[in-house]
């Protein structure tokens, strides 16, 4: 299985605790969906560090200090993009669920992580 693939699966298991979070959020908390998406997000970058870290890229030589702050910076830069697109589809689409807004949206910053995980945070 090549890299990108190990990617796309770590992707899809960080879909899966994406949704899981924003589901439990809006289910058992009094926060909608904009706040809870933003601690979904948060969940969901710190399954996808480890497992892009052990599987898709192995850790770097940075120390993980280091390769924690760029990953980070990288997950952040493209979770703002993430939440801009799953912020305009449901405001142009109230009726649109938030799952299904989460799903394009994650989609959509799902490239640009790549990017900036292979090229930013670990070794080539």
């Amino acid at each position: 299985m090549g890299r990108l693939s190990r990617f796309v699966l770590a992707g899809g298991i960080g879909f899966v605790a994406d949704a899981a979070a924003l589901w439990l959020l809006l289910s058992a908390t009094p926060l909608g969906p904009l706040p809870a998406r933003v601690l979904s997000i948060g969940f969901a970058l710190t399954v996808t560090w480890q497992i892009n870290r052990h599987l898709t890229f192995a850790p770097s030589t940075r120390g993980i200090t280091r390769e924690g702050a760029r990953y980070g910076g990288v997950g952040v830069a493209t979770s703002i993009v993430n939440y801009i697109v799953y912020c305009a589809m449901l405001f142009a689409l109230p009726s649109l669920p938030p799952l299904a807004a989460l799903a394009v949206a994650s989609v959509v910053a799902m490239a640009l992580s790549f990017l900036g995980y292979s090229r930013l945070v670990f070794d080539r």
